[in-house]
């Protein structure tokens, strides 16, 4: 394989890493941990001298071409908000006068490290906190607009995603039609849902975005703090909490509960946007294959998700889309 073959990260050896931060005056003592996470690469590194009280950092290269510089940068600027509001949010530093730096082709970024570990979800006062604080999340995120980061509506979750995948035949044949009649037929669903949450008054604005448990760690004495606003963006207040509920309906509802009862402390929940979980549900499912397929040339794609891309595993998404839309015609969980 010749240079020019390779995947951009198979550049980002650690030399270039450490070279990285050595670019903006933070020197590593050598001491370097990948840290999971698959769009980006994120390393923790130990620095020879603390910078702004941090001795070990988290240095993030952004995957090339998915963001502008300006999306970047407004997402770093709403992180500099939640923290001036005092919400519990991990923030780039600035080494250099800056919050975003280029080198050998990456754009990339310093944090603090923060530790933490994932939430119990099953308990209700970790789940009326999480509420809480992403009530004043949402009081943050609904004073502007992005003016540069997407909207998650149904043509970029969901309609481009199809699209790519029938154009690139990234399914196989024997699975393609039922996969596209199920997908088809999904979409009408959350078109309707969508347009009647819009005629019901909904408001978007600007989100977490992909607010699952591991990107809540929580500490038993300060509680949650959310990290990697890399999802950024415009939608409903509802997709900020619906990936912290799972289980039966009843498991759910009390979930949502606790929950709802913590963000309405601190900001009003409009319970019309309920009505959108199990649409944003099966969006998700159909821009995570989407976002599989579109990074197979990545070797940490083929190596951490060997079951992608199978006749086996296109048939399941047929399973998990007719499911869904028999849950997109239940009544919403109440609370």
């Amino acid at each position: 394989m010749t240079a020019d073959a390779r995947h951009p990260y198979e550049t980002l050896t650690p030399d270039v890493v450490l070279d990285a931060l050595a670019s903006v005056g933070l020197y590593g003592d050598g001491r370097l941990l990948g840290l999971s996470s698959y769009e980006n690469r994120v390393y923790q590194v130990h620095l020879e001298d603390p910078f702004e009280g941090a001795a070990i950092v988290v240095a993030k290269f952004y995957r090339p071409q998915r963001w502008s510089e300006a999306q970047i940068l407004e997402e770093h600027a709403f992180a500099a908000e939640l923290l001036e509001a005092e919400v519990p949010a991990v923030a780039p530093l600035a080494p250099a006068g800056a919050t975003l730096h280029q080198h050998a082709g990456f754009f990339f970024s310093v944090s603090p490290r923060r530790g933490g570990r994932a939430p119990e979800l099953d308990d209700g006062e970790v789940l009326e906190w999480i509420g809480r604080y992403l009530a004043r999340l949402h009081i943050v995120g609904a004073r502007k607009p992005f003016e540069t980061r997407p909207a998650l509506d149904v043509a970029s979750f969901g309609e481009e995603p199809r699209d790519w995948l029938l154009g690139h035949d990234a399914i196989p044949l024997d699975v393609q039609g039922d996969w596209q009649r199920a997908c088809e037929l999904a979409l009408a669903q959350i078109r309707t849902a969508f347009a009647s949450a819009k005629d019901a008054g909904v408001r978007n604005l600007r989100l977490h975005g992909d607010c699952h448990p591991g990107n809540i760690l929580w500490t038993p004495d300060a509680g949650p703090h959310f990290v990697d606003l890399d999802d950024a963006r415009t939608g409903p207040a509802v997709q900020d909490l619906w990936m912290l509920v799972s289980g039966d309906r009843s498991q759910r509802q009390r979930q949502l509960g606790a929950l709802v009862d913590g963000y309405e402390q601190m900001r009003e929940f409009d319970r019309t946007e309920l009505a959108l979980i199990e649409p944003l549900r099966t969006l998700r499912l159909i821009h995570y294959s989407a976002w599989l397929a579109r990074r197979w040339d990545d070797p940490a794609f083929p190596r951490a998700f060997p079951w992608f891309g199978s006749s086996d595993y296109w048939r399941g998404q047929v399973q998990m889309l007719e499911e869904q839309m028999e849950a997109m015609e239940e009544p919403a969980v109440v609370v």
